[in-house]
């Protein structure tokens, strides 16, 4: 078991829902309630990476924040290191291909919310943004904990993007998934499936949370 790939991709995946996932709660709600006529073409780039190959998706991604770029050059300037083949470059990346995956499930949750409720809080003296913390967040919250799930769940199990974007640098960029791929390369079928099944088993256990959590949802 390489304990410290498993540790770097749950710090990827700890990191990837704390900037991920404030930012998906806004885009969310605006996709949910705002009326716009780009609207299809907007839920479409959200959902982009769902069905984008990963090695496209990390092509692009690496292609945007290398050193010849306006972007990866800003990030060298300030910072003194390059943005690809980094761990920060990996968060960058984690938050662009799990943004459906934040992102879906709080606008189906926000969607539900009838907007009844939410003008009954405006006339009973709540501003728009008591309303949210007091009325929104508490019924949407089985959506924002779905989404949490989700985006963990596949951080941890993400391998094309990662590999594309980070390369395979150990203790900076080589994730449990790389770190398997690593070991099937070198004939550690021991290795490779003890951490496959811990995969497996960290899949299974996500999947089973948000069914849960939605089923409890429907049952209200």
């Amino acid at each position: 078991m390489d304990w410290t790939a498993l540790r770097l991709s749950l710090e990827l995946a700890g990191w990837t829902v704390l900037v991920l996932l404030p930012l998906g709660i806004l885009i969310a709600r605006e996709l949910a309630w705002r009326p716009m006529r780009a609207r299809p073409w907007l839920e479409a780039l959200v959902a982009l990476p769902l069905v984008l190959p990963p090695t496209v998706l990390g092509y692009y991604l690496l292609s945007a924040f290398g050193g010849a770029t306006w972007l990866g050059s800003a990030y060298e300037a300030l910072f003194d290191r390059s943005l690809a083949f980094s761990f920060q470059g990996l968060v960058f990346a984690s938050m662009i291909f799990n943004l459906p995956f934040a992102v879906q499930p709080m606008q189906r949750a926000f969607e539900s919310i009838p907007r009844e409720v939410r003008e009954a809080a405006w006339v009973s003296g709540l501003s728009p943004r008591r309303t949210f913390w007091r009325i929104e967040l508490p019924l949407a919250w089985p959506g924002i904990v779905s989404s949490a799930v989700l985006t963990v769940a596949h951080t941890v199990g993400e391998f094309g993007v990662v590999l594309m974007m980070g390369g395979n640098i150990p203790g900076e960029t080589r994730t449990i998934s790389i770190a398997i791929y690593d070991r099937v390369q070198a004939f550690d079928d021991r290795a490779a499936a003890a951490m496959s099944a811990l995969l497996l088993a960290f899949s299974l256990v996500a999947i089973a949370i948000v069914y849960v959590i939605t089923g409890r949802r429907a049952r209200a």
